[in-house]
């Protein structure tokens, strides 16, 4: 939310779910609102949340509150990278991908190799659990965090099924449908890897309160 604060966004949503009470008691102080997501079922199920209080024009920029450490510059590169028009996806490439959803590009898997390649139009994100082995070779991966034209994200998101491994709805299975329309999808690449890191144990919290101290 700090960081955001410094985005030129008319509003703020914050999406809550585990922990509910303790998040909507923590953000009482700032000028976000919050939607809850009940039960939890996947990150386009939490997006349908906030779908009736989305206006029908601009842009709307997609954060996760689990990494604290995105750089308000790179969140407003991503919007740009939208422009109320296009399709746009944060992403980087790790050394060690496993976990992250893997972005597929055109031609970017004609070896069947491992590639960090940024080349070639983005066709879609494939979630780590749904991977085939060639496609967990795939380097540059999607951080969770985009940028969408709104009135488009409104009509995909509530167009999801979950028809995958988790049974969830994915938020990222919108590329896809931006594909088919002849959308443009355009990744925006972070600075470092420290920006899009996110909490989710006690070791990985204190990693990267250690990053920003160096920082």
């Amino acid at each position: 939310l700090d960081t955001t604060a410094a985005l030129p966004a008319h509003r703020c949503w914050v999406i809550t779910g585990h922990g509910a009470d303790a998040v909507e008691s923590a953000i009482a102080g700032s000028k976000a609102r919050a939607v809850r997501q009940e039960p939890q079922r996947g990150t386009g199920h939490a997006v349908q949340q906030v779908v009736p209080h989305l206006d029908q024009e601009g842009t709307t920029l997609i954060l996760n509150g689990d990494v604290p450490l995105i750089a308000a510059a790179t969140a407003q590169a991503l919007a740009d990278a939208c422009g109320g028009s296009r399709l746009a996806l944060l992403t980087i490439v790790l050394p060690d991908a496993t976990g992250y959803g893997r972005i597929v590009r055109e031609g970017g898997q004609a070896d069947g190799a491992g590639t960090g390649s940024t080349a070639g139009a983005v066709l879609g994100i494939v979630e780590h659990k749904d991977a085939t082995p060639a496609q967990r070779q795939i380097r540059e991966v999607y951080t969770g965090m985009m940028a969408a034209p709104t009135a488009l994200l409104k009509r995909w998101v509530m167009a999801l099924t979950d028809d995958n491994a988790q049974r969830e709805f994915y938020l990222t299975d919108i590329v896809a449908m931006a594909v088919a329309e002849g959308v443009p999808v355009v990744a925006s690449q972070a600075a470092d890897e420290t920006e899009v890191l996110g909490v989710n144990s006690p070791l990985q919290l204190a990693d990267l309160e250690r990053r920003f101290q160096r920082r």
